[in-house]
């Protein structure tokens, strides 16, 4: 099997979905364009990825804010990317439909994904360089230290003795661990193939917990615990200015 050559993993930023959870302050733009701290909420994610040394990026995005991004960003040049590609995501469809959009920019390569609504005090770059020392499969980022009530929200792996993930439970009334899926994950380039084969959830969404699992089912799921701090910046009014009260005190994606 050949192992992936240093460099060639591209980026995916999902920025979509209405920001119903942050209104009012959604109701005039897309969500990841309110500040965290001095900057737009899209340009921590874009740094998190360069820092990890991905230069090539598609941003997804949807509604009719979405004019804001290329406004906001262009090429991608003065963010340190050496090429910035966008997607329109017509319906909220889901995470694993948005990053389906990428497809044809993905190619053969493998790729990053990262909401960008998620919040890191430190750089996932050690992640991308293991994901790239992988012959195939997928790699996940998990986040320690959320408490039982907020566990219940997220999406929570099942591991075994040996610490392999057997399952990811979304939402479980029992988490069955103390870890917690974040918004960032390393893909093969058949993931895209593995979307194909989805059904829509119960709320008509395909879910990027069903990609996850199929890695899993495939024995070709690894993952990274985070250090330091996480946020969900999407996921509540409180937990958006929880972030930047953080971000504003220590920073975001240090080395």
């Amino acid at each position: 099997m050949v192992h992936y050559a240093p460099g060639v993993v591209k980026g995916v930023i999902l920025a979509g979905g209405s920001g119903t959870r942050l209104h009012p302050l959604t109701r005039i733009t897309n969500k990841h364009l309110l500040p965290i701290y001095d900057r737009p909420m899209i340009s921590y994610a874009i740094e998190a990825l360069v820092q990890a040394g991905i230069g090539e990026v598609m941003l997804v995005t949807g509604g009719t804010h979405a004019g804001e991004f290329l406004r906001l960003l262009g090429n991608g040049h003065d963010d340190g990317l050496d090429r910035l590609l966008y997607a329109y995501q017509d319906r909220p469809g889901g995470i694993a439909e948005a990053l389906g959009l990428a497809e044809r920019f993905v190619g053969d390569d493998p790729v990053l994904v990262m909401l960008a609504d998620n919040i890191v005090e430190h750089t996932f770059r050690p992640t991308v360089e293991r994901f790239i020392e992988q012959e195939k499969g997928a790699r996940i980022v998990l986040t320690a230290g959320q408490d039982q009530t907020h566990l219940r929200s997220l999406g929570v792996p099942e591991m075994d003795e040996s610490g392999a993930i057997v399952r990811i439970v979304e939402k479980p009334e029992n988490p069955p661990s103390g870890y917690a899926v974040t918004g960032i994950y390393c893909y093969d380039p058949s993931v895209f193939q593995v979307i194909s084969t989805l059904e829509p959830s119960g709320r008509g969404e395909l879910e990027i917990t069903d990609v996850n699992n199929a890695y899993v089912a495939r024995s070709e799921m690894e993952y990274d615990v985070l250090e330091g701090f996480w946020g969900d910046a999407g996921e509540s009014i409180d937990a958006y200015y929880a972030v930047n009260d953080f971000v504003r005190a220590n920073g975001a994606n240090k080395g």
